[in-house]
Parts: structure tokens; sequence; C-alpha cells
């Protein structure tokens, strides 16, 4: 955004509900999104959003969260407080469309960094599996920004997985991806396969997933294991790998540990990036 929120609301809220004014915010394709609003400006949030509408042009809907994620699908609730009355949007990154219900559906833009990063770790011809997929993010990246020989994508979130086959198609990248719904528990298996790379992007609970990753990685494969943590402990992170290769009795290597998002004060969500033997 050009310039800040509080620029254009300063002559319409008090110096005290000024400092309020959440300086943070994601944007999803032409929605805003506001993760917390504070409570004592209830009664002006609908002017906040019309202003917002009035000098953003490209925004069509400002949500408010009024529940985290929670549930078995990670999602959040969202309130209208102006504009559009809907939560279905089309947001572009990485050279690819992506269609959704932010509130049906786990995404954070702020991951999009973090998509190209991986995309651009592979190398060709390589099959690649993103455990936990949601609307194809992953998965369409890395298909339309890699030389990978095919991707797969696993997701038990139903309208996530109908809107990751939607953007498959209308990406033209059917021929790249392949995409499944279920328990990746349950549908691993069945795959019957082996890949040279296995994506794990799961927001939370991630380590009770790593055998099952392991199980399903060629020697010399590549993990790439995402957590929640405080700054000083991300050693818990690979203390939950070295668990599992020991248990796996497979050799691994710590290639890289990245901070790749900020969820509050020193808590990150980190990826730890691990080659198996």
């Amino acid at each position: 955004m050009k310039k800040n929120l509080k620029y254009f609301i300063k002559g319409k809220l008090t110096k005290k509900e000024l400092n309020l004014v959440p300086s943070s915010f994601d944007v999803v394709g032409d929605i805003l999104i506001f993760s917390d609003f504070p409570r004592k400006l209830s009664k002006k949030e609908k002017m906040i959003g019309q202003t917002i509408l009035k000098n953003y042009p490209h925004i069509k809907t400002i949500l408010k969260k009024t529940k985290k994620y929670s549930g078995k699908f990670r999602t959040a609730k969202l309130k209208v407080i102006a504009g559009e009355k809907r939560k279905e949007t089309m947001c572009r990154e990485n050279n690819v469309l992506i269609k959704l219900d932010v509130e049906k559906v786990y995404f954070s833009p702020r991951m999009s960094g973090e998509r190209k990063r991986i995309a651009g770790l592979i190398r060709p011809n390589e099959l690649v599996l993103v455990m936990f997929s949601g609307s194809g993010a992953y998965p369409l990246v890395i298909a339309k920004n890699s030389k990978c020989r095919e991707v797969y994508g696993i997701e038990i979130n139903p309208v996530a997985h109908k809107y990751a086959l939607e953007n498959s198609k209308k990406n033209k990248l059917e021929n790249k991806i392949g995409l499944f719904l279920g328990d990746v528990k349950r549908v691993m298996p069945k795959l019957n396969k082996k890949f040279d790379r296995i994506l794990m992007p799961l927001p939370k609970g991630g380590e009770g997933f790593l055998d099952l990753a392991l199980k399903h990685l060629k020697k010399k494969g590549v993990v790439h294991f995402y957590d929640f943590l405080h700054e000083d402990e991300f050693y818990k992170a690979w203390e939950k790998v070295k668990k599992s290769c020991e248990k796996s009795k497979r050799k691994f290597k710590i290639l890289k540990t990245i901070k790749c998002g900020q969820y509050s004060p020193r808590f990150y969500r980190v990826c730890i990036d691990f080659l198996v033997d």
C-alpha cells in the first residue's frame, strides 16, 4: 500500500484510537484481512473499512478474523466489515493464479517467498510430494517454476482440494500435477511411490507425520519440515528431525534452517531442510 492506513484516518479518530489501528494485515487477491482487530475499535470498523476501499481501489472486501485458525482443516472465522460480501478471491503469485475462499481454506500470502525458494531448489526431473497441499499453492508454484518431472499434492479438506483441481486446470498444469483428496496416512501408501523431495507445510503438528515422510522418501532425498517456534528454541525442530530419522534408521544432514514468517514477537514459522541417506 502506497501510504500507511493511519495517514487516511488520522482526522477521524482520537489519538488513542489511532494507536490501536492495526498496522499488520494480509492481502489475498482483492481481499484485505485483519488478523487482530481491537474490540475497542468495533464501532469504528465500518468507517475504517470504507476508508480503505476509498483509498485503495484494488481492495474490494475487508474482513476481520473473529476466531483463530482451528479445527481439522486449520481454518479461521472471518467477518465482512466493509465492501463486497464475499470471501472468495483470486490472487496471483510466482507466475500462477490461485483461487480460494479465504475462510474455508488455509492460505498464507506471506509464504509466497518461501514457495518461490523451494521451487528454486528443485532439480530437473525430480518427483515431488506436497503433504497438506491446500488449494494447490505449493504444487502450482513448483510445477510452473521448476523442471520437476511431476508434483503430487495431498489434501484432506474437500473444499481446498476442489479449488486445487480448478487452479491446476486454470493454470494449464494438469500434466505436471497429481492431486489427491484424503488423509496423507491413507493416501501415501496407495500411491506406491518414493519421492526425491517431500514438503510438509502443515501449520502445526507436522512432527507427527515425519515418520511417514521418511518412509516414502528416496535415498538422498530432501525433506522440508515446517514448525512454529520461539527464536531461542529452533533446536526443538532439529530434535524432532533427529528422533524420526533415528527411529527410521536413516542418516540425515541438516542443510538449512530458514525463518519464513513471524506470527508474534520472537515466534517464527521455521523450515528445516534436511537430506536423508
